[in-house]
């Protein structure tokens, strides 16, 4: 299913994205006052496997060099003094000193399940601007990358896992397709059963917390994108006087159980894939040879499908693009306008009977790198959205709903529908229908929704600003495609939130940016 997280072009070119795959668990030590505790910052070491492999993060463009550190977590923050694990932490220090700077700004991309600590050296440079008065940090929430990661299948298991039929149409498939989730959900339960109780968004919410306080900040200062904005929302209902100055981008509407959100989803992918049909159509053939106008594109690619459906097409050997594979690919496409080309490309070679780029693309959104390893994204993302949502569906549930979704997306609707099946055999029981985000008392936090977003569809910008309270949530929209609005480039967005986050001007709420 599509994640909430955040993707750049270089994710997809080398088929990776926000984190990578599974390390052995780090072991508990007993606690005490974790509070007491101090940070050794060192040199980045090179990204394990864990965290997609590759260099140590180069310096910033105009200087800074990235350090890591870990910070020792309560595995339950019910019993602070007992065992503890490890939180790692990256940074880049302020450009500006003395009283220029105001302290650290603590940054979550999204997934649940994506890494912020190979995410931010990739978008440093995005947030040069922000580096003036802070210091840049994130960390991998507990259950992800080197905190603690939730490890499930291994690698040659996922590729079977994932060449599964993920839409299923009969009473063998539904069998198989339930059957490949038991496996998936038992194999976490017998890998990482001791760690998955504790990998709510709450206890990464109170991780946020102590991080604060160990970084030597009276407030947080906050930047959450995608799922990043539950987190903070979450934050800001639990420690509402500890908010600082906060920024939502690419909103999770809090106010949706999983079966809305899915739909939600649903409606805001075949959206997203409508503004692409209808930019393609708008270019010369040579640019868009996929179809004639926005109705054909659309058509070839349901066709398509439902091909793939009859009979898979040659992939990235051995693995073949299946249907699942392919829907999979365009979701991912649709996370930015700059992958536009890519979906061009990668469905004209389809056309031709070459589906390497779509498998790519599916990779890229499953967490699979080049040399065939996983990140343990897909798995922090089942244990963390497992352990926060109560509801667990079932065959009939989803039957139930397929009419529905069907008629949100005909090309995402099935993949989207059956997905909600993903906790049904989950061993940790979710904790509610849906987070609570108010947070009466708290400062002003920016809220932005971008017209355009597959991922966190627009409307629930408006229904988190809601849910804050009031005088807290503070809306603005972005008229524009992709997922997130502040890396889109657009100098009203920037200049709103640079704004507030630097000098604490407070936009007016309902302003529109694009």
């Amino acid at each position: 299913m599509p994640y909430t997280s955040r993707t750049r072009t270089a994710a997809l070119l080398t088929s990776a994205v926000l984190a990578a795959g599974a390390l052995t668990a780090c072991g508990g030590d007993e606690g005490g006052d974790v509070r007491k505790q101090s940070l050794e910052w060192e040199d980045c070491p090179a990204p394990s496997e864990a965290q997609g492999g590759g260099a140590s993060p180069s310096p910033l463009p105009r200087g800074g060099d990235w350090q890591c550190a870990t910070m020792r977590a309560p595995l339950n923050w019910s019993e602070p003094e007992g065992e503890t694990i490890g939180i790692e932490l990256i940074r880049v220090r302020s450009t500006g000193g003395g009283k220029d700077r105001i302290g650290s700004l603590i940054f979550n991309f999204g997934g649940p399940g994506g890494s912020g600590v190979t995410s931010l050296p990739a978008f440093g440079p995005e947030y040069e601007t922000l580096r003036t008065r802070y210091d840049l940090v994130s960390f991998d929430p507990r259950g992800v990358g080197r905190s603690e990661p939730v490890e499930c299948e291994s690698a040659s298991r996922l590729d079977a896992f994932f060449q599964k039929d993920g839409t299923p149409d009969d009473a063998q498939e539904r069998a198989e397709y339930t059957q490949g989730l038991r496996d998936f959900n038992e194999a976490c339960e017998d890998n990482s059963g001791e760690v998955l109780p504790y990998v709510r968004t709450t206890d990464a919410a109170r991780d946020m917390n102590l991080m604060r306080e160990i970084l030597g900040d009276d407030k947080l200062y906050y930047f959450g994108v995608s799922y990043g904005t539950e987190l903070g929302g979450v934050y800001a209902h639990l420690f509402p006087k500890k908010v600082g100055r906060a920024v939502f981008d690419a909103v999770v509407d809090p106010t949706q159980d999983p079966e809305q959100g899915s739909l939600g989803q649903a409606r805001g992918f075949q959206r997203a894939l409508d503004n692409f049909a209808e930019d393609c159509a708008s270019k010369p053939q040579e640019e868009c040879p996929i179809g004639t106008n926005a109705d054909d594109i659309k058509e070839r690619i349901t066709q398509l499908l439902a091909g793939l459906e009859e009979r898979s097409l040659p992939g990235i050997f051995p693995r073949r693009l299946t249907e699942t594979a392919a829907t999979g690919g365009i979701a991912q496409s649709l996370y930015s306008q700059d992958f536009w080309p890519y979906l061009t490309q990668a469905l004209d070679e389809a056309y031709d009977g070459d589906g390497r780029t779509l498998l790519a693309l599916a990779d890229s959104m499953n967490g699979r790198n080049q040399s065939g390893e996983y990140s343990n994204l897909v798995a922090a993302n089942t244990a963390i959205n497992c352990s926060d949502d109560k509801p667990r569906y079932t065959v009939a549930d989803v039957q139930r709903v397929l009419p529905r979704f069907r008629e949100a997306s005909p090309v995402f609707g099935d993949y989207l529908a059956w997905s909600m099946l993903n906790c049904a055999d989950w061993p940790v029981a979710g904790a509610a229908d849906h987070p609570d985000v108010s947070a009466p008392g708290a400062p002003p936090i920016l809220v932005i929704g971008n017209t355009g977003d597959p991922a966190t569809p627009y409307e629930g910008a408006r229904r988190m600003a809601q849910a804050l309270g009031p005088g807290v949530g503070v809306e603005i929209t972005y008229r524009g495609e992709g997922h997130g609005a502040y890396d889109s480039g657009d100098t009203c967005v920037q200049d709103a939130v640079n704004g507030y986050l630097l000098d604490g001007k407070v936009p007016r709420s309902g302003t529109v940016c694009g």
